[in-house]
């Protein structure tokens, strides 16, 4: 669902989506400009959901050929698009939509999201190094370490 929903936002902002694009690259996805091309090996759909996601999010958020990444601006703005791709797929209130579900663990939360655990876990570490410890979001907290938890404010 969430990648019909990332389709349909993509088509409601002029963005092209070539779902089977054959790449002379081993790229797994690539944008440019208005278009964004899935490589075709890529069969997996919540693999293609954080794809297009993350490639929305270089729409969003860079500027130009950052293929490069050995340049510290391309890498940046590298993980701009990841960021922008985490908090749209994940995000802090999903991580609690996933508690409130009864996720017990990652497997389960990136079934529940529709995403990989690989993003999950990625995304994970991400807002560990952004927010530490924990954080608090609505009426609930976020433990990040030692391990992921989940608590409501009382």
């Amino acid at each position: 669902m969430k990648y019909e929903f990332l389709l349909k936002e993509a088509a409601s902002e002029n963005i092209y989506i070539i779902e089977n694009a054959g790449f002379k690259s081993e790229a797994d996805a690539l944008i440019n400009g208005n278009v964004i091309g899935i490589n075709r090996k890529i069969r997996d759909k919540r693999n293609r959901t954080c794809l297009l996601a993350e490639e929305l999010g270089h729409y969003h958020t860079t500027v130009g050929n950052i293929l490069n990444i050995s340049k510290t601006i391309n890498r940046k703005q590298e993980l701009q698009a990841r960021l922008w791709a985490y908090d749209r797929l994940v995000g802090l209130k999903g991580i609690i939509e996933s508690y409130k579900e009864g996720c017990q663990d990652l497997y389960e939360m990136a079934e529940y999201l529709e995403v990989t655990e690989n993003f999950l876990k990625d995304a994970l570490d991400t807002y560990r190094s952004k927010y530490g410890e924990y954080v608090k979001y609505e009426d609930y907290i976020i433990t990040f370490i030692p391990v992921l938890d989940v608590k409501p404010i009382i």
